[in-house]
């Protein structure tokens, strides 16, 4: 089951995250915290989600606009580095209560009402008309940057602020995304790098597993074909339905992990 929903997940959204709001980490994340423990889960789509962006990075690369990578992921950069961080520091915190339904016991933490609300926040950016049209000033790029890294860090979640800030940084649509897959490239090796020194000697031993290497590959295999067709396709499609069924989709996983179900 996890192998198959995880791998699904992966293929179909690198699809839309080439051109739409939300992000592959977006989606997946939440996907992995139905399987796997919630600092487990979003290291592990940092995984996934960096290894698609070289990949994707080989294909539209070429497009990036440099000046705006450097004025957005140099601050992004920076600001990930803190949410993954701090990250390692609230995994660590007890639960907060444990209530029991029929057998089950279900414990609510202090991650999983950061990560859970965070995931909230995010379906309301696809499903509000006013918020997923959500755009700033060129101006505020660095601040956007600082943002969108922040939130990566300590959540996976990024790409839906990304898109917010440089939505109006006068970038053709093949430089926009040309753009969006660098900067996030280098928040993804920076929080990794992070989750690497803060967790890995205590919670991260488990990403090592037989199990959770072999999950990994065939995500990011499949995310890999997904974003070649995305590319092959990057001209003649959109995605307002499915940007609904996700926001529907992340409302009802944000809540999950809020109440401890996933």
């Amino acid at each position: 089951m996890a192998y198959s929903l995880i791998c699904a997940t992966a293929f179909f959204v690198s699809i839309l995250t080439l051109f739409s709001g939300f992000g592959l980490g977006t989606v997946l994340m939440p996907v992995f915290a139905i399987f796997f423990p919630l600092p487990i889960a979003i290291a592990a789509t940092g995984v996934v989600h960096l290894a698609n962006n070289i990949f994707k990075a080989v294909l539209v690369g070429k497009w990036a606009k440099w000046s705006i990578v450097f004025k957005f992921g140099l601050p992004a950069a920076f600001a990930s580095a803190l949410g993954a961080y701090l990250l390692g520091l609230v995994s660590n915190w007890p639960s907060i209560t444990t209530y029991h339904l029929y057998t089950h016991a279900f414990h609510i933490t202090p991650i999983g009402l950061i990560i859970g609300v965070i995931v909230i926040l995010s379906s309301f950016m696809e499903l509000i008309p006013r918020f997923s049209k959500l755009s700033f000033p060129s101006h505020y790029i660095p601040v956007g940057g600082a943002l969108s890294g922040f939130f990566g860090g300590i959540s996976g979640y990024q790409g839906t602020l990304r898109s917010a800030f440089l939505i109006k940084a006068g970038l053709k649509k093949e430089e926009f995304i040309g753009t969006g897959v660098i900067c996030s490239i280098i928040v993804d090796v920076i929080r990794i790098a992070i989750y690497g020194w803060a967790l890995y000697s205590k919670k991260f031993a488990h990403m090592l597993s037989g199990e959770m290497r072999a999950i990994l590959i065939a995500a990011c295999l499949s995310s890999f074909i997904g974003s070649y067709l995305g590319a092959r396709l990057v001209h003649r499609m959109t995605f307002k339905a499915l940007q609904i069924i996700v926001g529907i989709m992340l409302l009802l996983l944000g809540a999950a992990i809020v109440l401890g179900i996933a």
